[in-house]
């Protein structure tokens, strides 16, 4: 950030007094302006036996899978966000259920949240970011070649959850590894 969007002067990256946070603070003014992690919203859709899956035609990750998701807007709830994601990259309209999975993604500041979605119809398609869309079971999914690990360790929750025959809530961090190649821990957060 260069310039203060309240008054339009240079700001500078400094602790303002009473915090303990760089931010960036504008001199002429003295508007503080707070930076906060970005919310992305999905739903894993689900007809019958099967889920949808989007092969995204954008960056990054251009043609590998994922769940319809997508950065939460102003002025929509997350289940509002997760239900257009599904309809504008994969033309498919859902009942937003359950809060299926929520991780921390600090190193990029994110967190996702991802609703199980009982699709409407078996209606979908193509939207502007995907690809191609597919309803597959769960012997059909391009294990590797999910985009993220956010949406793969989803989905290996979602069927290891579906083979018990009861779905939870999960929890948990994705954490780059300091100093590696691009490496990542997962850990999960215990219920209770």
């Amino acid at each position: 950030m260069n310039y203060c969007s309240q008054c339009g002067e240079k700001v500078t990256l400094k602790v303002p007094d009473g915090d303990n946070v760089p931010r960036y603070v504008c001199d002429a003014c003295g508007s503080i302006h707070y930076q906060n992690p970005n919310i992305v919203v999905g739903c894993i859709p689900e007809w019958e036996d099967r889920i949808l899956l989007c092969k995204r035609a954008i960056q990054p990750r251009y043609g590998q899978w994922t769940v319809p998701a997508g950065f939460l807007e102003n002025g929509e709830t997350v289940q509002q966000g997760a239900a257009r994601e599904t309809l504008e990259e994969a033309e498919a309209r859902v009942e937003v259920g359950n809060l299926f999975s929520l991780f921390n993604l600090p190193h990029i500041n994110q967190v996702y949240m991802l609703f199980r979605g009982r699709m409407l119809t078996a209606d979908c398609g193509a939207g502007a970011e995907s690809l191609e869309t597919l309803l597959l079971e769960e012997s059909q999914i391009p294990w590797e070649q999910i985009a993220f690990p956010v949406i793969l360790q989803s989905l290996m929750l979602y069927y290891q959850d579906r083979a018990k025959g009861e779905f939870q809530f999960h929890s948990g961090d994705i954490l780059r590894l300091p100093e590696s190649d691009g490496r990542i821990q997962i850990r999960m957060h215990e219920p209770g």
